[in-house]
């Protein structure tokens, strides 16, 4: 689904893009960008549209305040609203950000449908748009910022690979996100890559693998239940391919006396995904810089919004297939990291999720032992 020629200039140049600290960051903003004017900003303003809060903490704790920032630091306003998951509201907030006459629209769409279209009427406006996070499959956004998410999915089935070595022929059930999201489907992709073959000699057992509409999470928990009791309440490890999916599986597990003693892989080091790992209920989460992924966007923005498609190809050194567009998209495909227990406290060192968010309580021990603080 995406090639990588040049990853290595690509991820020089983002280095050198990043700012040196990704600032304090909690799961409720500390500023918000939506409700100033066009002329707060020397270079103008950029619209930003995210897609929704109900199933990750991410695009309000992390990517809204990143972005902000960043787009400030290259001298635009930030205009970042957030579509609840409704897709009209998303085409609502594309067109008004369009008649405000945006320089730039970035775009973490719903899905391909909406976003492409949204991308169509940027575009007959003659304001480039660039698809963040979620590529619009079938679109005509020129750029594409996002993290190797094939590479996501390689280290969520590695780290249950891992949990699961010593058990020959566990049983593993998959809870995989929105079938309408490319992430989701570049996810089980990498997963793949590495479980195939170990299910295909027989050191894992795939029970059922199913993908949860519109990435909901109490949705997901009630799959998982279902599978779990038609396979007679057995499993040995869960592949869950976000933290908030993870955590529905847990309750489930706790339900049945099983957290803990199974394996759960997750994905965005979440608050709520932390704690999990910390108190043993869920294995490992994939954490993902948003800063990194702020930053990436608003230099291609500053290029963009300066008509300087040379300094933007220079930033985007990636290319990403986009099978139903029939093309390749030039892109900065970032690189994540796998997140066990002994790694939690790089999240929090590097300014994620601070430690008194997931060190309260029955957790002040363990943090006090992995040195989280």
């Amino acid at each position: 689904m995406r090639i990588r020629p040049i990853a290595v200039a690509a991820a020089t140049m983002v280095s050198a893009l990043a700012l040196a600290a990704c600032g304090a960051n909690s799961e409720t903003p500390a500023e918000s960008g939506g409700e100033t004017s066009a002329e707060g900003g020397a270079e103008g303003k950029v619209g930003v549209i995210l897609p929704e809060t109900a199933t990750s903490a991410r695009w309000e704790g992390f990517d809204k305040p990143m972005l902000e920032k960043a787009l400030r630091a290259e001298g635009f306003e930030p205009d970042v609203q957030n579509a609840q998951g409704d897709v009209q509201k998303f085409s609502t907030l594309a067109d008004g950000m369009i008649s405000q006459g945006v320089k730039v629209l970035i775009i973490a769409s719903i899905n391909s449908e909406v976003g492409s279209a949204v991308a169509t009427k940027a575009k007959n406006a003659g304001i480039p748009t660039i698809d963040y996070d979620r590529l619009n499959l079938g679109g005509s956004s020129d750029y594409y910022v996002s993290f190797d998410n094939v590479k996501v999915g390689e280290l969520q089935g590695q780290g249950l690979a891992d949990a699961l070595k010593d058990k020959k022929g566990a049983e593993v059930i998959e809870i995989e996100g929105a079938p309408t999201d490319n992430n989701a489907t570049l996810f089980h992709e990498g997963q793949r890559n590495v479980l195939q073959p170990l299910y295909d000699s027989g050191a894992l057992e795939l029970v059922q693998s199913q993908p949860i509409d519109n990435w909901d999470n109490q949705k997901g928990g009630v799959m998982f239940e279902q599978i779990l009791t038609g396979n007679g309440g057995k499993v040995d490890g869960v592949v869950a391919a976000n933290d908030g999916l993870a955590g529905a599986v847990i309750t489930v597990l706790k339900k049945n006396g099983l957290n803990g003693t199974v394996p759960v892989t997750g994905q965005d080091a979440t608050a709520d995904g932390l704690k999990a790992i910390l108190r043993g209920d869920q294995y490992m989460t994939v954490f993902k810089p948003i800063q990194q992924e702020a930053d990436a966007v608003a230099a291609l923005a500053a290029a963009l919004a300066k008509g300087d498609t040379a300094a933007a190809d220079q930033i985007a050194g990636d290319v990403s297939e986009d099978p139903e567009g029939d093309r390749q998209v030039k892109s900065v495909l970032l690189e994540p990291e796998l997140i066990t227990k002994d790694e939690v406290k790089k999240v929090v060192d590097q300014g994620y999720v601070p430690a008194a968010d997931i060190c309260g309580g029955n957790l002040q021990q363990v943090c006090t032992e992995l040195g989280i603080s």
